[in-house]
């Protein structure tokens, strides 16, 4: 279903047709999940290059390995492993029992049941990760779903959308386009779950629509990670990989590295560094062709209003590459090299908000236990990452730390193991997908308990009328 961005599909009666059809198969077998999957799988593979083109064209300039990396192969991996681990994910739990039944044959067993019809709102920033890499969870555990991809992002929005009702059937699987209405009367649907990344503004919005209904959601929503610098690290090697994943989608990307934390005597030379490695990654500066566009005007607008109150505020901003001076020029291409932004004041916008953008806020500390304070005195990020050599050092800092992932001696990459879980914690989000607990997530856990070849009760005095001796023996096993 694609639909204008001035009409709201009839979007509830296509999620009771679904929930109807879901109702009516009834148990969902190994073999549909991973035909589903083989499908999704499928979809993707035979149209990279119109995926790579299209993608390229809602943003302005994004490279086609920026495209194969995040969208499509992260979200490919994440598709092929659940394939391959559905039947073992789908075999009951069995339990310990109930004392003293088990004794006498009773069995507790635990099924995963699908909830039903999940609803997904994906974002801008890496649309099809953000919409396929749940679904992959979500179709594992033998639910439907329906997706509404961002509004931002509206070309490969349409051809997500015509694409799946190639591979699908609606009633299975189903995508709705339009603007924020359409959005706003999405999270408003009596779904079985909804998943939702984007802003923790959005995610408060959809939780409690959500909360009306009673629809379990999970929330991936982003905030600023943190990067800590240990006395041990390679500033090179730091510089090199934090520049690598920073400049990555132009630094829109919801574990992008926000804050970097390094002792003081190393700034200078870690600024250095990062002027070397942007440039030998980029060569033309921000006219080159791996440099990927901001989304639109309202973000680009958004990040030049943080370099103004800087700039006001006489805070240190190097840029490192060449910077479109024009700024009709500037606004028409959307492209920029990476700025770092020495110590700003704690009360500036940068300082608050996540940045989502190519610009990185830098700050020093004698004592790295004062740097972990900073982080635990803000919200909980979505990622953490540390760099370092100090096995002592790195405990420390995972012990005393809350995140949604941690990357030892590298940025993002954590999100790329698509047998363990991604997500958030706190104001990072809530629920996770990827692996087994992504199939958890979206399944119930159902209890079943089997009755033995005997019942023990009355033999045991377990039925009225009671009598004294049962009362103390049932007082004395509370010990």
């Amino acid at each position: 279903m694609n639909t204008s961005d001035h009409a709201t599909p009839d979007i509830a009666h296509l999620l009771e047709r679904m929930k109807l059809a879901q109702q009516s198969q009834g148990f969902v077998p190994a073999a549909l999940r991973i035909d589903r999957l083989h499908r999704l799988m499928r979809l993707l593979q035979n149209n990279v290059e119109e995926f790579c083109s299209t993608l390229n064209a809602d943003f302005g300039q994004r490279s086609r390995e920026t495209t194969l990396m995040n969208d499509i192969l992260a979200t490919f991996s994440s598709m092929k492993y659940a394939r391959s681990q559905v039947p073992n994910w789908m075999r009951q739990d069995q339990r310990a029992g109930v004392f003293p039944f088990n004794l006498f044959g009773a069995r507790v067993e635990v099924r995963h049941d699908p909830k039903g019809v999940v609803g997904i709102l994906g974002t801008w920033n890496v649309p099809l990760f953000t919409s396929l890499a749940p679904l992959a969870s979500v179709l594992a555990a033998g639910n439907r779903a329906m997706i509404k991809p961002s509004e931002h992002t509206p070309q490969t929005a349409a051809l997500l959308a015509r694409l799946v009702a190639n591979f699908f059937d609606e009633d299975e699987l189903a995508v709705v386009n339009g603007g924020v209405e359409v959005s706003t009367a999405f999270s408003q649907l009596h779904f079985d779950h909804i998943v939702l990344t984007g802003s923790a503004r959005i995610g408060r919005s959809v939780m409690r629509a959500a909360a009306d209904k009673l629809v379990p959601v999970t929330l991936e929503l982003g905030g600023k990670s943190p990067v800590l610098i240990g006395k041990s690290a390679s500033i090179e090697k730091a510089a090199h990989r934090i520049v690598l994943g920073k400049t990555m989608n132009a630094g829109q990307i919801c574990v992008t590295p926000d804050t970097v934390y390094l002792p003081e005597n190393k700034l200078e030379e870690f600024i250095h560094a990062c002027i070397r490695e942007h440039q030998a990654m980029y060569p033309t500066g921000a006219q080159d062709a791996g440099v990927t566009s901001i989304i639109n005007a309202s973000h680009q607008q958004r990040l030049e209003k943080y370099l103004q109150e800087l700039a006001s505020r006489q805070v240190r901003v190097i840029a490192c590459g060449r910077h479109v001076t024009d700024t009709a020029e500037a606004i028409k291409q959307k492209c920029w090299p990476l700025h770092l932004v020495i110590s700003p004041p704690a009360d500036s916008s940068i300082a608050q908000d996540e940045i989502f953008g190519p610009l990185l806020q830098i700050e020093t500390y004698s004592d790295i236990r004062d740097a972990v304070g900073k982080i635990n005195a803000g919200d909980l990020p979505l990622a953490l990452y540390y760099f370092g050599h100090d096995a002592q050092e790195e405990r420390w800092v995972l012990d005393n730390t809350r995140s949604g992932g941690v990357t030892i001696n590298d940025v993002l990459i954590h999100v790329a193991a698509h047998d363990a879980p991604f997500g958030g914690v706190g104001a990072s989000g809530m629920g996770k997908y990827h692996g087994k607990e992504g199939f958890l997530e979206f399944s119930h856990a159902r209890t079943v308990y089997r009755s033995g070849w005997w019942d023990p009760r009355k033999t045991f005095g377990l039925v009225p009328p009671y009598s004294e001796k049962v009362f103390s023996q049932l007082r004395k096993s509370i010990r």
